[in-house]
């Protein structure tokens, strides 16, 4: 996988007096096999190492420093002689808490600092690796002459040589003359201690052949490897015959030609396997866990921006903007954000559909270090007036059409302004004119809206503003969404998501497809961003990959079937009601669905009858997953390519946890196979809930455990299944022994008249809600059949019949509101 290493870069302050900040590209997967550090030869940098810092960072810890002078290290004055050099790399080491002994591998004169460095510190260096590393370096007359000029014809020089040097002139001249030209390393060589490995390539003539073909033989019992066909960037030229040479050499003790192929037991990761029996099952380039980089959540877009600038970032009713400019648009909207006084931690909502400005919101939010607050525009205005009350928001960016609830918004809470934005703002322009034609559309869509006080215009407010990036420290814990749940049995909470979280979620989603190629993917994005289903599978994980977003602001199935067959998405995350709804709709093969590679179905369960059929239709992989707001949301999902259970949520994804505990003690663990409750663990999960920390302490541990509040058991390999919500259950007889509104459902799914059925306990009873045929059966028919098939406690003691159930926009049933429904019109009769 093209693994982004810029996203994993930090600073290392090695010294104050002088000022010298070395930087790092550091990854750490947790529970790492050993901890690499690579150190850049003279004139490189760090990014030399990207495909070794990607091929190993799936198990180990590994770091590459760019050394001072170089790369996007700082240039301080001073010495730069080896004593210098090897105190800044003490410092680093000890700074990025490397203490343990590391296998140290250096490039060219980054293969002397590492032989100085295990020479003086033996303890720290567990094996050694030189590659392209002379004895001496002796440069040809023209470098020689170059770097004697006078400091000030350098810096002038330099602009014209960052594109082919890690180095400026200046810096190299001060590593010339304080280092290379003195160094010697024919003595140091014979009294190195750590295992030593050479290696080197044929054609490398830089520093002369005679000057690597001896070093091997100076080191007491070293390896001699030569790679053949390579010039002096062996690392990059040999890459792959590099990082088997390496691995080779690391585990030779361990691994034979009889068992090159078997897992080596024992050791950090021996016990995480032993632990997470399911990551056996994982697909081939899944990591066991994951390297989440230390960064705020839109540094994904950065990263997208810095990669492929001119790929189109998003597809929208025929525009199409390239991440270049989605940043700047987002950088816009940050600095109207800071003009309009809102602080780092402020909350902005935004109450907007998939449209190109929630991405510009979004991330223009976290540019200017506030928190987006996230509800779904379909809910009822009471809940959405409630929620800008609950989350404090200063602005609300929303569509003309919710100007009335906006208006109350402002009368009811403490909201200072709203931004209004409409469908038709980022329409191509010959669509904008056709609307000039058509009142109807224009009324529909308020684009004659007229704001009041407190209120302005997207695009007369927008462009006022510079497209530069806001100068705005965010740190990566910092808190960047307030999600309010889909509250199914409760009212919903707003859940404090930080950058980390969704950081974390978004990588884990990305490793879960580890075929999706970066830069290439196309992502339907019919699943509301609003919700944290779609913020993660859909946005954030789609910029993560650099793939191109088709915006669809509703779920419309031929419109939805259009698109398939106009933008040929790859990848489309959803609910299991959109997969049935396109399944069925008659013709649907001629829309070219067979592009569609890969589906992580969440939100609720898939049946399989759906999965096998879009399966067959897109001849790609559909699969189902579960999560939660709290974590962000995703925790589970079954592998897309390995073995798949019918009714299974799958397994914990990278670097996730998971356990069953008690339903009644949640530090108990339950054995395999039991039913309890489902605790996850990891990376993603949130800080807590928005204002109400009694709840917090009520789901999330001490331990960092979090409590889903769904009922689930745990087989022999791994795989998990949902069995209730907690808080579903009830409680008739013997305390301990819960009754499961399945077990009285699926007794009624088997009258042919029930088409759908929902049971809700109600002070302790159970209510059954009935969704009939025409030929609907006498209640009292019902109840007499679920004596006969049910224990007497758990047969429901009132059959109520509806039209419709309640639902979330995703399908759920709300039996919170059914609940209330009962308490409203039958509650006094019983």
């Amino acid at each position: 996988m093209d693994l982004d290493i810029e996203l994993y870069r930090r600073e290392v302050r090695v010294s104050n007096d002088p000022l010298v900040r070395l930087s790092a590209i550091d990854l750490n997967p947790g529970f790492p096999r050993h901890t690499f550090v690579f150190l850049h030869g003279y004139g490189g940098d760090a990014t030399q190492w990207r495909y070794q810092l990607r091929h190993f960072s799936h198990d180990c810890r590994v770091i590459a420093l760019d050394q001072r002078g170089h790369g996007d290290s700082n240039i301080p004055g001073g010495r730069y002689d080896m004593p210098t050099i090897q105190t800044d790399l003490l410092a680093a080491l000890n700074l990025l808490d490397a203490k343990e002994p590391v296998i140290l591998v250096g490039h060219s004169f980054g293969g002397a600092v590492a032989a100085q460095f295990a020479a003086e510190h033996p303890e720290r260096v567990a094996r050694l690796v030189l590659i392209a590393t002379a004895g001496e370096y002796k440069l040809i007359p023209l470098f020689r002459f170059l770097l004697n000029l006078p400091e000030a014809v350098l810096r002038f020089a330099a602009p014209f040589t960052r594109g082919w040097l890690g180095a400026p002139p200046l810096a190299m001249r001060r590593w010339f003359h304080h280092n290379l030209k003195t160094w010697n390393g024919w003595s140091l060589f014979r009294g190195l201690q750590p295992p030593t490995l050479v290696l080197r390539g044929a054609r490398d003539r830089v520093f002369g052949a005679r000057y690597f073909e001896e070093v091997a033989r100076a080191i007491p019992n070293a390896e001699d490897v030569n790679l053949g066909a390579s010039g002096h960037m062996v690392m990059l030229e040999r890459r792959d015959a590099v990082n088997r040479a390496l691995e080779s050499f690391v585990d030779d003790r361990e691994r034979t030609w009889r068992n090159r192929d078997a897992e080596i037991p024992g050791g950090p990761r021996g016990a995480l396997r032993q632990s997470r029996p399911w990551l056996k099952h994982y697909d081939e380039g899944v990591p066991e866990t994951i390297c989440v980089p230390n960064v705020p959540l839109h540094h994904l877009l950065r990263s997208a921006v810095r990669r492929y600038p001119l790929r189109w970032a998003l597809i929208y009713e025929g525009l199409r903007m390239t991440y270049r400019r989605l940043n700047q648009e987002a950088n816009r909207f940050a600095n109207l954000l800071i003009a309009r006084g809102i602080q780092p931690g402020d909350r902005v909502m935004l109450l907007l559909p998939n449209l190109p400005q929630l991405l510009i919101a979004f991330y223009g939010t976290l540019k200017a270090g506030a928190v987006a607050v996230f509800t779904l525009p379909t809910n009822p205005p009471d809940d959405l007036v409630h929620e800008v009350a609950d989350s404090g928001a200063r602005l609300l960016v929303a569509l003309n059409q919710f100007s009335e609830v906006a208006r109350r918004a402002l009368d009811e809470t403490r909201l200072e302004h709203v931004l209004f934005t409409s469908m038709a703002d980022y329409l191509p322009m010959h669509k904008q004119v056709a609307l000039r034609f058509k009142p109807e559309l224009r009324k529909s869509l308020g684009l004659d809206f007229t704001p009041g006080a407190k209120m302005s215009l997207w695009n007369r407010e927008l462009y006022r503003h510079s497209p530069r990036n806001p100068d705005v420290n965010v740190a990566s814990q910092d808190l960047a969404v307030i999600q309010y749940t889909g509250g199914t049995t409760a009212a919903p909470r707003g859940v404090m998501l930080t950058h980390a979280n969704l950081t974390a979620n978004a990588l884990q989603a990305r490793h879960w497809m580890p075929a999706a190629q970066e830069g290439k993917e196309r992502f339907l994005c019919v699943i509301p961003f609003a919700h944290a289903y779609g913020l993660t599978a859909a946005l954030n994980t789609g910029v993560a990959v650099g793939a191109t977003l088709v915006l669809k602001p509703r779920f419309e199935v031929e419109d939805t079937l259009k698109s398939i067959q106009k933008y040929h998405p790859t990848i489309f995350p959803g609910v299991p009601h959109m997969y049935v709804e396109l399944s069925n709709y008659p013709g649907v093969r001629k829309f070219g669905v067979d592009t569609i590679n890969a589906c992580i179905s969440g939100a609720a369960p898939l049946p399989v009858e759906v999965q096998e059929r879009f399966e067959k239709l897109t001849r790609g992989r559909l699969v189902e997953g579960y999560g939660l707001t709290e974590a962000s949301p995703i925790t589970h999902a079954n592998p897309l390519n390995g073995l798949r259970k019918v009714g299974s949520i799958g397994v914990p994804v990278p670097g996730t946890e998971a356990k069953i505990v008690s339903l009644t003690d949640s530090g108990k663990e339950m054995p395999q196979g039991q039913i309890g409750e489902l605790a996850v663990r990891g990376p993603q999960v949130m800080r807590g809930y928005w204002n109400d920390e009694a709840a917090t302490r009520r789901v999330l541990t001490a331990e960092g455990w979090l409590l889903t509040g769904d009922v689930a058991q745990m087989d022999e390999e791994g795989y998990f299944t949902i069995v209730a919500r907690k808080a579903d259950l009830w409680y008739p007889a013997r305390p301990g022994e819960p009754a499961f509104p399945r077990d009285v459902e699926e007794v009624l799914f088997e009258v042919p008249q029930v088409k759908e059925a929902a049971v809700v306990a109600i002070a302790g009873q159970p209510i059954a809600f009935i969704i009939a045929t025409k030929d609907r059966p006498p209640a009292e028919d019902l109840i007499a059949f679920c004596k006969r098939r049910l224990p007497p406690e758990v047969v429901p003691k009132l059959i109520v019949f509806v039209e419709e159930f309640p639902r979330s926009f995703i399908g759920k049933v709300l039996r919170r509101e059914l609940a209330r429904y009962y308490q409203q019109n039958y509650a006094d009769r019983n």
